[in-house]
């Protein structure tokens, strides 16, 4: 490849006395520019009037020569050799050149070359756009598989809601096994309304998408190469995974290191939602171990009302009382205080019914 040819001093000479914008700019500087201006085109010299020289016919501001605009795009060429990048291109041009609105011809220099674009590093994230919020439990469930891992292939599915997980240990992941393990797991929660996934084969195949439909199950599939947005599920097999490396050598069963994983991860709060899954999905906390580490209210009331009887029992005495046994009776009506009466029948341990005078029968202790 031949290189273009430089661009020289004389060449710029020759282009400011052509160019009406920047000839005018030449003959302010050297005569004295006007106290006011009223041309927009001038505007970027004249704010920089005081710092502007002349300099072999070629006008500069500072040490960087003015470029006129039938030699910027040579200009451009020559700053982009070896495709240093806009950032760089910007540096380089600093130190030698300036003309208005430099920096944008730059980078847009630099959009149109397909090498440069073809070799940038990939753009910042996205903004985050979380899925919105479902209003109860077990309305959206996010699916994923993890596998191979352990030699087993796993089906995980969180709620969204509740951030209650499911975990089902696959044979292979098809279209068949899948749909078994969600049977499964609907027999016990029930059908939910949405649920999304991966482009797997086994999630896009035609049996799968009867088996969705067939339920009323709205199924969103995550965009190709971008698992993120299925973000939840990919987090919940990070979580599973490193959970089930941890217990490599406390548990020999595969099953056992599951169930225990679920179990726990239910019962711990959760650190989106700040609640326990398992509160939020059936409403109360599974007995665990930890259980008994807590204070039993029920012997702590009982030990009391024991304390309560046997205090109260130091100063009494046990009433027997036989059937037809005359007693006196507190009324606590109008008339006589104690009256007599008849023990007629007995309740309770320490209640019986007795039989006035007058007739009438009354209960008492």
């Amino acid at each position: 490849m031949v290189p273009q040819k430089l661009v020289t001093a004389a060449q710029l000479r020759r282009w400011t006395e052509q160019d009406i914008t920047v000839a005018k700019v030449r003959s302010y500087t050297l005569s004295g520019s006007p106290r006011t201006n009223s041309e927009a085109t001038l505007e970027p010299y004249w704010r920089r009037r005081v710092e502007l020289c002349v300099l072999g016919g070629c006008v500069l501001w500072g040490s960087q020569v003015i470029i006129p605009p039938q030699a910027r795009k040579k200009v451009l060429e020559e700053l982009h050799a070896c495709h240093p990048g806009a950032a760089r291109m910007k540096g380089l041009a600093r130190s030698y050149v300036w003309w208005p609105k430099m920096d944008q011809e730059i980078e847009q220099h630099v959009k149109l070359c397909i090498r440069c674009q073809s070799h940038a590093t990939a753009p910042a994230k996205a903004p985050l756009h979380p899925w919105a919020c479902p209003e109860k439990p077990w309305t959206r469930l996010h699916l994923d598989f993890a596998g191979p891992f352990m030699g087993r292939q796993f089906l995980v599915v969180v709620d969204a809601f509740t951030k209650w997980p499911e975990v089902e240990v696959l044979p292979s992941i098809t279209a068949l096994s899948t749909i078994k393990s969600l049977q499964r797991i609907f027999a016990t929660h029930g059908i939910r309304e949405m649920c999304v996934s991966d482009n797997r084969p086994a999630i896009v195949s035609k049996e799968f998408k009867q088996f969705m439909e067939g339920n009323g199950i709205t199924h969103i599939t995550s965009a190709p190469y971008h698992p993120s947005t299925n973000g939840q599920a990919e987090r919940a097999v990070e979580t599973f995974k490193s959970a089930l490396r941890k217990m490599r050598k406390e548990y020999k069963s595969l099953e056992s290191k599951v169930d225990r994983f679920l179990f726990r991860y239910r019962l711990t709060p959760h650190t989106t939602t700040g609640e326990l899954p398992a509160v939020l999905l059936v409403g109360r906390l599974p007995c665990s171990r930890l259980d008994i580490l807590r204070p039993d209210v029920g012997e702590r009331t009982r030990q009391r009302q024991e304390q309560q009887r046997y205090q109260h029992d130091r100063t009494s005495r046990e009433r027997n009382l036989g059937i037809g046994q005359p007693v006196f009776l507190k009324d606590f009506g109008a008339g006589e205080l104690w009256v007599t009466g008849t023990v007629e029948e007995q309740t309770g341990p320490m209640s019986y019914t007795v039989h006035l005078p007058d007739g009438r029968i009354v209960r008492d202790t």
